[in-house]
């Protein structure tokens, strides 16, 4: 078991991202980088400052970055569908016969057939009982989190969850747990501090956006006391894993009678929305007590047409998932070659920390160099110093992934070298 493995209860105050170690490994990657952070007051005199600076993408796989056209790594559109014809055709098709919005409610006037008809396809996409759409991936926890507050005794969450399950943490109503990042040693703790009576509810990533690791599901479900709950947001894994594209429990093969999941449209779909999959009596739980569902205006009608073709493609172009899979197995193999090691599960989610400002630096420019956006942000869950994400897609060509790979090459060897210098120095220091 390992020493102290969950935090002693504390509630996470909004906004909180609980610190823990992510990503490919380079020594020190969380301690030594550090550079300072934009805060708020510095971008009092121009708001637009603490923004990254504005990119225009291109031809599905590049980007404009002042006047230059660059191989993009970022953003999770993992099939393109975003600007997939087909989809961009029913979206153009849903504008001319709908208009915009509906602008209500759908628990007013704003209830539509499209909504009820993507909700269909969605639940037979799944193979769920029920969905109910929502506007956006992040309302979706929270509004769960809504409609099953007081039914829990306490919240366990792994610590690197993402942003919408912190939010959506503080509105059960029962004292919230932290967990190691995908230890399930750290999460059987937990439970036990929970007590025999307990009935907790675990929140949870399926796909970590952050370093491209999968919970493990199956792991936490035998320690979760029967009466026990799991919220599993897979915005990253819906639509990418498993031999359907059903998302991470599918890809583990664990069973989904106790699994609340959560999704998004704007990731493996490339729209926009979000949608909670599970039983009727939830959803119709929700629809009646969840005042995020009846207070806001659904998405809008063009998008769900787009949302019903990019469906549609994912259920009958099997080659968008071969080759996203083929593709991100191709990168992995070459980076484990030269020394990176990444995640072992088919995530198309490449994190890379760099160990000092320095390396992040050069990183930037090689990848310039090499005509490739440097894909360096700061996101909840991540190290605050900021990293590199690469995210891999079905539609980038060979060229593409083998500049990024070429990249790698020399980070590698200073790695390697890095290594052995500090080992030479702990021996002389004995």
């Amino acid at each position: 078991m390992e020493k102290s493995p969950v935090s002693k209860g504390r509630r996470i105050k909004p906004g909180e991202t609980p610190s823990g170690s992510i990503g490919i490994k380079a020594a020190g990657a969380l301690d030594r980088f550090k550079p300072p952070v934009a805060s708020a007051a510095a971008g009092e005199a121009n708001p637009r400052s603490l923004l990254p600076e504005p990119l225009q993408q291109v031809e599905r796989s590049f980007v404009l970055r002042r006047g230059r056209k660059l191989s993009y790594f970022g953003g999770c559109d993992y099939f393109r569908l975003s600007s997939h014809p087909a989809v961009l055709e029913a979206l153009r098709d849903g504008l001319s016969r709908y208009g915009l919005n509906v602008a209500a409610s759908r628990a007013t006037t704003g209830n539509h057939w499209l909504y009820e008809t993507l909700e269909k396809r969605l639940a037979q996409f799944f193979g769920v009982e029920s969905v109910l759409l929502v506007s956006c991936g992040y309302l979706a926890n929270l509004a769960v989190a809504q409609t099953l507050a007081g039914d829990y005794s306490h919240v366990l969450i792994d610590e690197r969850s993402h942003a919408s399950l912190l939010d959506a943490a503080q509105l059960f109503g029962c004292p919230i747990i932290t967990f190691r990042h995908l230890s399930a040693e750290a999460f059987a703790a937990a439970v036990q501090r929970c007590g025999p009576a307990a009935r907790p509810i675990l929140l949870t990533d399926g796909l970590f956006s952050h370093d491209g690791e999968v919970a493990p599901l199956d792991r936490y479900l035998e320690v979760l006391p029967s009466a026990g709950s799991v919220l599993v947001d897979d915005a990253h894994g819906a639509g990418v894993l498993g031999r359907s594209g059903r998302g991470t429990a599918e890809y583990l093969r664990v069973p989904d009678e106790r699994l609340i999941q959560t999704i998004t449209l704007s990731k493996a779909f490339g729209v926009f929305g979000g949608a909670i999959l599970g039983t009727r009596a939830l959803l119709a739980r929700m629809i009646a007590r969840s005042r995020s569902f009846s207070g806001s205006t659904p998405v809008p009608l063009p998008l769900v047409c787009a949302a019903l073709a990019a469906v549609k493609l994912l259920q009958t172009d099997r080659g968008l998932r071969r080759r996203l899979a083929g593709k991100t197995d191709h990168v992995k193999r070459a980076l484990r070659k030269v020394g990176l090691p990444g995640a072992p599960v088919p995530s198309p989610i490449i994190p890379f920390i760099p160990r000092h400002a320095h390396q992040a630096t050069m990183l930037k420019r090689k990848l310039l160099a090499a005509g490739i956006h440097p894909p360096f942000i700061h996101y909840p869950g991540g190290p605050a110093s900021g990293f590199f994400r690469f995210a891999l897609s079905s539609e980038h060509t060979q060229p593409q992934l083998d500049g990024l790979i070429r990249v790698f090459g020399p980070i590698a060897q200073a790695e390697w070298a890095g290594g052995a210098r500090a080992a030479r120095s702990r021996r002389s220091n004995k």
